[in-house]
């Protein structure tokens, strides 16, 4: 098949970011497709002529659109509009068989929606979140008139689906609440890369970073510091864990808009440069020597029912690495977590009890044993990248017909 692929935020393993997409798509070609995927150049000063690369024969343009998630909700709705408008220019001169777009933002729809009526061939959308729920749960989308647009947006974007991957079972019933047909939608949720998370690979800069905290138990957040992430609680538990064991230290590693401000609570409540450190956002090829180092490694959320539904990739990369997996939200996750007996639900609002909670699990090393081996189990066995893979492919497949 010649796949169109868009997605506006489209990494490499040589950056920042999820790589769901890269790996799908490389996948895509070594299985005999050709595929071009459409993205932006994620820079805040991104300007210039699309630029077209080769990676790993997946062809893919670039195009020079500023954005940062630093930006506020304003600037990047015009990101996201300006995207959508020359992702369709893009996307109108390619021959293809089938037009595949991911979100977020929602607006991605767009161009897949018309480039795929301009090519007269099938269009399959991917819900990475529910939009515009998400937004709107965390006020970031308080105007009426623009929340009804976004619903029309979201009713088009489904409507001209021919089928829709969610990426957990809570997106999929978002999606049917929309009148979607079950039928037409597949869950297909973000993966576990066992093989890249039990490398040795990481520059020398990043393992002499890391050398100082030997000996030490570490707790690990490699993430976005988002308002989302809310990781002022995190700044709690530091705080409270310092009064418990002087061993314990916690690695942020990351960027975000929250970052200053995060840096002004630890600092305030005496934690930072103690046992909570912070280092920047690192590319997904150097995250294992992170995670590799870490005893427990953390996915968090603010205290918001609509974040249950997540796929985040540091819960799957945390699954990948081997390691007991600590989150602060009900929902799918915590169920997987509690079940497989693969790690620890912490309390969203007592960060006294998730600091009691997460050094109760570090001082019992047989507990730690057996969690960091059904961590492992669970990424290997129910979310391996091979077993998504092969349901990606065989959605795209089915829907071209």
């Amino acid at each position: 098949m010649r796949i169109i692929y868009i997605h506006q935020y489209f990494a490499t393993p040589g950056m920042a970011g999820g790589t769901r997409s890269y790996e799908f798509a490389k996948r895509l070609v070594l299985n005999g497709h050709k595929v071009t995927v459409i993205t932006s150049i994620q820079n805040p000063m991104a300007k210039g002529e699309l630029k077209e690369t080769n990676e790993d024969g997946i062809k893919v343009q670039w195009i020079p659109i500023p954005y940062s998630n630093k930006m506020n909700y304003r600037e990047r709705s015009k990101s996201f509009i300006k995207f959508a408008w020359m992702a369709y220019r893009c996307a109108r001169k390619i021959e293809c068989d089938i037009v595949f777009a991911t979100s977020t933002p929602l607006t991605v729809a767009i161009p897949g929606v018309y480039a795929a009526r301009k090519h007269k061939v099938p269009f399959v959308f991917e819900v990475r979140d529910l939009w515009p729920e998400m937004p709107i749960a965390v006020n970031a989308l308080r105007n009426p008139f623009a929340i009804k647009v976004a619903r029309k947006l979201e009713m088009f974007a489904y409507q001209n689906a021919k089928h829709i991957i969610a990426l957990s079972p809570g997106m999929k019933k978002g999606v049917m609440e929309t009148g979607y047909p079950e039928s037409e939608i597949s869950v297909i949720p973000n993966f576990c890369n066992s093989l890249l998370f039990g490398s040795e690979n990481a520059s020398e800069e990043v393992k002499k970073s890391l050398d100082k905290f030997r000996g030490k138990k570490i707790v690990l957040y490699a993430g976005t510091f988002g308002k989302i992430n809310n990781l002022s609680y995190l700044v709690e538990v530091a705080k409270e864990s310092q009064k418990i064991s002087d061993d314990v230290i916690y690695l942020i590693v990351g960027d975000g808009s929250e970052k200053e401000k995060i840096i002004k609570e630890a600092t305030k409540n005496g934690v930072l440069n103690k046992n909570f450190f912070m280092f920047p956002q690192a590319s997904k090829d150097q995250m294992p020597a992170f995670f590799r180092t870490a005893d427990i490694t953390l996915s968090l959320f603010a205290d918001i029912k609509e974040m249950w539904s997540n796929s985040a990739n540091k819960f799957f990369d945390g699954l990948a690495s081997g390691r007991p997996v600590a989150i602060n939200y009900q929902g799918w996750q915590a169920e997987i977590l509690t079940s497989r007996n693969a790690g620890i639900v912490l309390p969203s609002s007592d960060a006294k009890r998730g600091a009691q909670l997460i050094n109760q699990l570090l001082c019992d090393k047989l507990k730690m044993a057996r969690m960091a081996k059904n961590a492992l189990n669970l990424a290997q066995q129910e979310f391996s990248n091979t077993t998504a893979f092969e349901k990606f492919e065989h959605v795209l497949i089915n829907a071209k017909g």
